[in-house]
């Protein structure tokens, strides 16, 4: 960080000259607050070995989804043999070891250890199927290397939340008899612990591997060949283009760069910094303090990963969880939530830039709108993806087309077009950003093992549910609380497998109650419960205290880290209210549902976040009172809450401050508030 930088946005002529941050400044904040890049630095051989062994996962990642998967066992210990060898190359024990640039003998050996590990099922195959259930020494030995090996990558690539509990869970499967009350099962003996985590489908090589050695891996590369095309920074453009000259441009450029940004993007952290380095110095430069400035970028990047299609790939991991549902019901499902979340941030933004008398950007700043413009067929690939999941393409081959239309459309301009190195470049990159999830879906696979294995998931949503006195209001609370701790610090996909294995059956347990024993979980109850538990999950990036994305913001904005997550979580109120909208009014979700009666939803909810936006703000037309700000939010949570009586009397409320605040705008209007 500059001297510049660091000093605080008093005096206008510094913030006019807050330039944005370099390419070493950015990747600075990114090792400080993601593991995801603390890769270190080698030379000679080893570069081109571990250059080589990335381009070897991209390809045999593509060949088996263009020519078919191997079985699963095969399949996905491959997958992970690839990644572990990889993590202990590039990631190393310790953060403070980044910048030494000699891989040390340990991290060679855990390498080869994890290439015999992956290796173990493609060459022991017929041997393992044939005495299925029994295992010999070596099995053991194996095994217990693949579980020790999978929590150290982990704790190199995604941090130590996971880690530790993925760790308490299989301290819990062990000692399950010492547990009191409902947390007390018969346990489960080491042999049996190691044959579960390794040997079945239900542990390491369970579903979130799977879905990372698939769907995962294919959507993570059609995003780096779509970096490669420039599509970033054309974000950022055709951002500034539509919503630069609005009131307080750069915060709503901010926004609706970060939602572009989300729908490749599978970090919070990371689109903050990529995202932010380019919106916060431009905030900052109109007049936004620091801790607003890197709040509005932090909720909106975080809201990155709720925004379909890929929603940071936990999309494809909803498919394999809920079961019965198509991808694109997925994502269709998210839409409206997605876009309510980002509307109340952009109401919030709006009515904090009239509050302090912010203007848009100048003419003069912004970009030829022609040139953005022309740029359009960059969104192309994007499109294309949609499209053919619209129309009932598989979801690889759409994203494998995905990747063909990316090579193909960039080659319309000299500047975008792709050349043989770039492609090469794209499949590394892509091998790259896919070690972190592969390590975190394996862990969160250990997780995921226990619960199936101990009936965790059930005592837990009994717990809940008998603490909560089965009142759904309480143990929605108990779960919000659950999910937010459970997913601070982990990245979006292990952050949803462990939010839906642990906190959703609570939710559904609730919601199942009036039902028949044994009735079948209608669809529309199992995603409220998961989109309710993946929104809390996701939200912990910017919740005080662990709030990684809120860090990361002020760590371009130079401003105080929690004040910054305070500012960031007040902003993002949407997405402290939208999953309780999808728990009682499920025509959010697009389902079982007619089209007036989500145009009624919809309305009513945006009319609600002005409301509440204003009483969290303090400003509407005009300065807000404290007790017009008290009624703002209590109409907004009446027009939220879904009942007929609720909307009449909030739209009555909301109509009345409406017409008040018309009638009195051009009195107790005071100047705007200098920064």
């Amino acid at each position: 960080m500059t001297e510049k930088q660091s000093k605080p946005n008093s005096e206008s002529s510094e913030t006019e000259s807050f330039q944005q941050l370099s390419e070493e400044e950015q990747q600075a904040i990114l090792q400080k607050y993601d593991p995801e890049s603390n890769t270190r630095s080698v030379d000679g051989i080893m570069k081109k070995v571990i250059f080589f062994g990335l381009l070897a996962f991209s390809l045999f990642q593509l060949y088996t989804a263009i020519e078919g998967q191997f079985t699963a066992y095969i399949q996905r210990s491959i997958h992970l043999g690839f990644a572990l060898s990889l993590i202990f190359l590039m990631f190393p024990a310790m953060k403070k070891s980044i910048r030494k640039r000699k891989i040390p003998i340990y991290d060679y050996l855990l390498s080869i250890l994890s290439i015999g590990v992956g290796l173990y099922w493609p060459i022991q195959y017929q041997e393992l199927v044939f005495r299925v259930g029994t295992m010999s020494d070596l099995d053991f030995i194996v095994g217990a290397l693949a579980i020790l090996l999978t929590l150290e990558a982990a704790r190199r690539t995604v941090g130590l939340p996971i880690t530790i509990i993925a760790t308490v869970f299989l301290v819990y499967a062990f000692f399950g008899p010492y547990f009191p009350g409902f947390l007390a099962h018969r346990g489960q003996d080491l042999s049996s612990l190691v044959h579960l985590m390794f040997f079945t489908t239900d542990g390491i090589l369970g579903t979130p591997i799977s879905v990372s050695a698939t769907f995962i891996f294919v959507f993570l590369l059609f995003g780096s060949f779509l970096v490669k095309t420039g599509v970033g920074q054309y974000f950022n453009d055709l951002a500034v283009t539509l919503a630069g000259r609005l009131t307080g441009g750069p915060a709503k450029v901010a926004i609706f760069s970060s939602a572009l940004q989300g729908t490749i993007s599978g970090s919070s952290v990371a689109n903050v910094v990529t995202s932010g380095s380019y919106t916060i110095p431009m905030m900052k430069k109109l007049g936004y303090r620091k801790e607003f400035a890197g709040g509005v970028e932090a909720a909106a990047s975080t809201g990155g990963q709720l925004m379909p299609p890929i929603m940071g790939a936990a999309a494809f991991l909803m498919v394999e969880f809920i079961g019965g549902i198509t991808y694109w019901e997925i994502a269709k499902a998210a839409a409206i939530p997605a876009v309510l979340y980002f509307a109340g941030i952009w109401i919030m933004t709006h009515f904090e830039a009239k509050r302090v008398g912010l203007k848009g950007m100048s003419k003069e700043e912004m970009p030829d709108r022609k040139e953005v413009l022309k740029k359009l067929y960059l969104l192309i690939p994007i499109i294309t993806i949609i499209v053919l999941m619209f129309i009932g393409v598989p979801t690889m081959q759409a994203a494998l087309w995905g990747i063909v239309a990316a090579v193909v459309f960039s080659a319309i301009d000299k500047e975008t077009r792709m050349n043989f190195k770039d492609i090469i470049d794209a499949l590394v990159d892509g091998a790259r950003t896919a070690l972190a999830v592969a390590a975190a879906t394996a862990a969160a696979g250990i997780i995921v093992g226990v619960v199936v294995k101990t009936g965790l998931g059930l005592s837990l949503a009994n717990g809940l549910i008998s603490a909560s006195g089965g009142n759904i209001l309480l143990t929605l609370f108990f779960t919000m609380l659950a999910s937010i701790v459970l997913g601070m610090g982990s990245p979006t996909t292990a952050n949803y497998v462990i939010t839906s294995t642990i906190a959703a059956p609570a939710i559904i347990t609730l919601l199942m109650l009036d039902m028949p024993a044994g009735a079948t979980v209608p669809l529309v109850v199992a995603l409220s419960a998961h989109l309710f538990v993946f929104y809390f999950g996701i939200i912990a990036d910017i919740t005080p205290p662990v709030a990684l994305a809120a860090f990361a913001a002020a760590g371009v904005s130079g401003g105080d880290p929690i004040k910054t997550g305070v500012v960031a979580a007040k902003l993002a109120i949407a997405a402290f209210i939208i999953p309780y909208m999808v728990i009682f009014s499920p025509a959010l979700l697009m389902i079982d549902t007619t089209f007036l009666e989500v145009i009624w939803v919809v309305f009513t909810a945006i009319t609600g976040m002005i409301a509440i936006g204003a009483g969290m703000i303090g400003y509407w037309y005009r300065k807000v009172t404290w007790i017009e700000r008290i009624f703002a939010v209590g109409t907004g949570l009446l027009l939220i809450y879904p009942e007929s009586f609720s909307d009449i009397a909030g739209l009555i409320i909301f109509a009345i401050l409406l017409a008040i605040q018309l009638f009195t705008k051009g009195k107790n209007n005071p100047e705007a508030i200098a920064h």
